[in-house]
């Protein structure tokens, strides 16, 4: 039999450089936050004819925002963003753009002021924390009669954790290389992670408690192992299909909400392998009080697992 759970310490060692690279994407590249998250204005305007991307951005800068962020969104399109603008700022800023290069119309206007955008931020990451709370909650009350049954929430909840700790590192990488940017979406496929995530440990934990109940070993490593395998080929094919409904929409839907499918795709391929290798893997360790190899001790030695 394939011994799945005999490799956790390499499973692990995968999460740990994910877990490494995360940490320090965010360090130095951080999350370029859009404007719900960081305030300002966000002005899209519409030329008459087409003009030099430089020379635009030149003009931007001569207007009195050289630290503005100006990007060309279509053919005579551009999106130009900015600290806060009133009113009256904005209409200077038109009235210049117009004088420079002929009739324009505004197409978007949104403004964010820093309190909201505080607020903002600050009731995102309450909703990720309530989400992972109410989840470590479930697990736990769903496997209520089985022995230790906060174990299972609390391995549950790790592997969740650095599902969304890799995502959101990852998202900081590729953010700093396309210009991504965080944003309500992006908030919002977090939250869908944590739904992922859950069907699928759900179903290895599910059928690692079945076994158990059966009788299948009496050793636990023996029965997650089986458990794994018996599991391995309806948690890639469900991961898949997901997978190709996601780039379907990339594809086919595009920008409005490219972050929220961005970040389910990480997520997808993160929290697939946090579900069938990290989350048993940690409750075997757990069993078999073998914490201290994380620090260096040298664990006992135990059989590979075998089937019966």
């Amino acid at each position: 039999m394939l011994d799945i759970i005999g490799k956790r310490y390499w499973f692990f060692l995968i999460s740990g450089v994910l877990i490494v690279v995360a940490i320090v994407s965010l360090s130095v590249f951080g999350l370029k936050r859009s404007i719900e998250f960081s305030s300002g204005s966000i002005l899209t305007v519409r030329l008459e004819t087409a003009v030099d991307f430089n020379e635009f951005e030149g003009e931007i800068a001569n207007l009195g925002y050289p630290d503005a962020i100006v990007q060309k969104v279509g053919d005579t399109d551009y999106l130009i963003r900015t600290q806060e603008l009133s009113e009256e700022a904005k209409a200077q800023l038109e009235a210049g753009l117009t004088a420079r290069f002929g009739t324009l119309s505004e197409t978007q206007f949104n403004s964010v002021s820093p309190m909201v955008a505080q607020e903002t931020w600050r009731n995102a990451l309450i909703a990720v924390a309530i989400a992972m709370a109410g989840m470590l909650l479930y697990i736990t009350w769903a496997f209520r009669k089985m022995p230790n049954p906060f174990r299972w929430g609390t391995c549950f909840t790790i592997a969740l954790f650095h599902d969304i700790l890799v995502t959101v590192g990852l998202f900081s990488l590729f953010g700093q290389i396309f210009g991504w940017e965080m944003n309500l979406m992006f908030i919002t496929g977090i939250l869908g992670i944590v739904g992922v995530s859950l069907d699928n440990t759900i179903v290895v934990f599910d059928r690692m408690r079945e076994n158990q109940r059966l009788g299948v070993s009496g050793d636990f490593e023996v029965v997650v192992n089986r458990s794994q395998i018996e599991t391995l080929s309806r948690s890639f094919n469900t991961s898949f299909t997901i997978l190709i409904t996601l780039v379907a929409l990339l594809l086919f839907i595009g920008g409005t909400i490219q972050n929220f499918v961005i970040v389910l795709l990480i997520g997808l391929i993160a929290g697939t392998f946090d579900s069938v290798f990290v989350a048993p893997g940690l409750l075997v360790v757990w069993d078999k009080k073998e914490w201290g190899r994380f620090i260096g001790r040298k664990p006992a030695k135990t059989a590979p697992a075998k089937g019966r």
